[in-house]
């Protein structure tokens, strides 16, 4: 089990460290204010497909990601647009889709990718088509700056650092938890409880998912060893997307930002996307 558990170990951080280093230099080239003139600017489609790009270069957890929205929306933003980058960016982080692709498989990572970026597309113009954007309240936050700066290594070395305090012990307590249940939990038990047959523990993880606040980089090694017990993949990525898409941190973020009303269509969404999602793969 030790063995098991220093592999994980090994193997997510040497992933995590060069994948974060080299964003953290492509970062630097991203010209925020162009890109908020760019989704001002466009149609609403090559927007929207703008936004999830511009989602998946910027891999922000859910609670960091609010500060990016807000100044969207004080730069004029379309809410819709705003919403597509609200759901997609804390979902669509090209370091977890990395570590899926190694450990989970590259295709359950393309069709998560394309599943969440779809989803978030349709549920950000759905809102905005059904009026939710007077629920915004007219907020100013501190602490983000749109400025561009260049970085040079030295500083993208330092990012890379202050990303790993905070990222590096869910990767160990992930990989912990995973080599524990593939050392200690019989994959009988597994199946038998939490195999294919099981479609209503979809639903059921997709709320769970939102309290639990499980950190991509945990769930990912557990997921392994999940699976490889005999767990079925749909309720996997149920909670996995519930988790990460609507924290309880970034619900109460969110609070600050939306009414109550946007708060409450905004995890409902959330909770669509992760239950549908998860009959997907659960069908597959």
């Amino acid at each position: 089990m030790f063995e098991s558990f220093l592999w994980i170990a090994l193997e997510l951080t040497v992933l995590f460290v060069v994948i974060s280093f080299v964003l953290s230099l492509l970062q630097s080239f991203i010209p925020y204010e162009k890109v908020e003139h760019y989704l001002r600017t466009r149609s609403k489609w090559k927007a929207g497909a703008f936004a999830i790009v511009f989602a998946f270069i910027t891999p922000f957890c859910s609670c960091s990601t609010i500060p990016v929205v807000v100044n969207m929306l004080r730069n004029k933003v379309p809410f819709g647009l705003t919403m597509v980058f609200l759901f997609a960016s804390p979902l669509l982080d090209p370091t977890i889709l990395t570590l899926m692709g190694v450990i989970l498989g590259w295709e359950t990572a393309a069709i998560y990718t394309a599943v969440t970026a779809i989803f978030s597309v349709v549920l950000g113009f759905t809102l905005e088509c059904l009026g939710f954007e007077k629920y915004v309240k007219p907020v100013m936050v501190e602490g983000y700056q749109s400025t561009h700066k260049k970085w040079d290594v030295k500083k993208a070395l330092s990012e890379t650092g202050q990303m790993m305090k905070s990222v590096f012990p869910f990767l160990i307590i992930g990989a912990a938890i995973g080599a524990g249940i593939h050392g200690l939990v019989p994959a009988e038990w597994i199946a038998e409880h939490f195999g294919h047959q099981a479609w209503w523990l979809i639903p059921l993880a997709a709320l769970l998912g939102i309290p639990l606040y499980i950190r991509l980089s945990s769930m990912i090694p557990i997921s392994q060893v999940l699976l490889l017990k005999g767990m079925a993949l749909g309720p996997i990525m149920a909670l996995l997307i519930s988790s990460a898409g609507a924290s309880l941190p970034e619900v109460v973020l969110l609070k600050s930002i939306f009414n109550i009303q946007l708060v409450a269509v905004f995890i409902l969404s959330v909770l669509t996307m992760a239950s549908v999602s998860g009959f997907i793969f659960y069908f597959i």
